[in-house]
């Protein structure tokens, strides 16, 4: 019987990847993330922790460099910070890596957000201890010297372009890209990429993207105007230099509130550079949409399912 509330789901997408009409077309859908830097970095994902386990697993280094190309405001470049490597973010809008700067490191997935990683996981056993061993009977003169706390990690910005970074060579273990390697030219920026990393270095390609294998979520990305949905075999496009060693999906949820899902969609580069009556046209629908037609209370959380891509690449070797 057909689901008058959530009806098939349609092709997904005809696209190998995203596509642009002209240069210029690309160029100002670029440039309109550069006065989004707030809105963007409070309303789209972080990355599940399943993912930076990913990444991390290919590299081979106890302490790595790392340069997050187009980085934004920062999502994927502190949250490598915080699991111990130098991170380099670069971007060319200043006004986004001052964002970052703002930002600070920050749990982007708090602990209602569901991933595909097994909950035991951040658990150590052996911080487990037996409750008595607290208590010492003999006297001491003096306390033992408590172990260094961590350094809080930091995080460098560099303004450039991907293509051009001024960056040393092979000052890294690893590259990232998160939602930006189509804004690239992926020829050059793959050959920046070989020149960045170190010998047995790695690029990782990330992208979040609503998962329209579920019907209303389907809905939701088409109301929205969502760009960044691949097809299932997309590949992303590299240069020769670069070969694929690895490719991952993961799926999770992010619970946001119904008001922040509608604001979500100020994010987008099509709504972003929309004229005001059509900006206004898809607030409307997506507010009609999650509370009269699914049925959600105003201010209501809801779980966003996502799904997270990743691609892992290794430069060819250097002669």
């Amino acid at each position: 019987m057909p689901d008058s509330v959530n009806p098939p789901v349609p092709a997904i997408s005809a696209r190998d990847e995203p596509r642009f009409g002209s240069a210029e077309r690309k160029s100002a859908l670029a440039a309109a993330f550069q006065d989004q830097g707030e809105d963007y970095d409070r309303l789209r994902p972080g990355y599940p922790p399943a993912v930076l386990d990913a990444i991390l697993a290919e590299v081979n280094r106890a302490e790595p460099r790392a340069v997050d190309l187009g980085a934004g405001t920062g999502k994927l470049s502190w949250a490598l910070a915080e699991r111990g490597l130098a991170v380099t973010a670069v971007d060319t809008s200043r006004a986004m890596l001052e964002t970052a700067l703002r930002r600070g490191p920050s749990a982007d997935l708090d602990a209602s957000a569901t991933s595909a990683v097994d909950p035991t996981s951040a658990v150590d056993p052996t911080s487990a201890v037996d409750p008595t061993s607290a208590v010492d009977p003999v006297p001491r003169l003096s306390s033992p010297a408590a172990p260094a706390a961590p350094a809080a990690p930091t995080l460098a910005t560099q303004v450039a372009p991907a293509e051009a970074t001024g960056l040393p060579d092979a000052s890294a273990e690893l590259v990232t890209v998160a939602q930006a390697w189509h804004w690239f030219d992926a020829e050059a920026a793959s050959a920046e990429v070989t020149r960045l990393l170190a010998p047995g270095g790695v690029l990782a390609l990330v992208w979040n993207m609503l998962d329209v294998t579920i019907p209303w979520v389907h809905r939701l990305s088409r109301i929205m105007h969502a760009g960044d949905i691949h097809r299932e075999d997309f590949t992303p496009t590299v240069g020769p230099g670069l070969t694929l060693a690895r490719r991952s999906v993961h799926q999770w949820e992010d619970p946001m509130p119904t008001g922040d899902i509608i604001d979500l969609a100020r994010t987008r580069s099509y709504v972003i550079t929309a004229s005001e009556e059509r900006r206004a046209k898809v607030l409307a629908n997506l507010d009609w949409y999650l509370h009269d037609h699914l049925g959600h209370e105003p201010g209501s959380t809801v779980g966003i399912p996502y799904r997270t891509d990743l691609f892992l690449y290794r430069a060819s070797r250097k002669v």
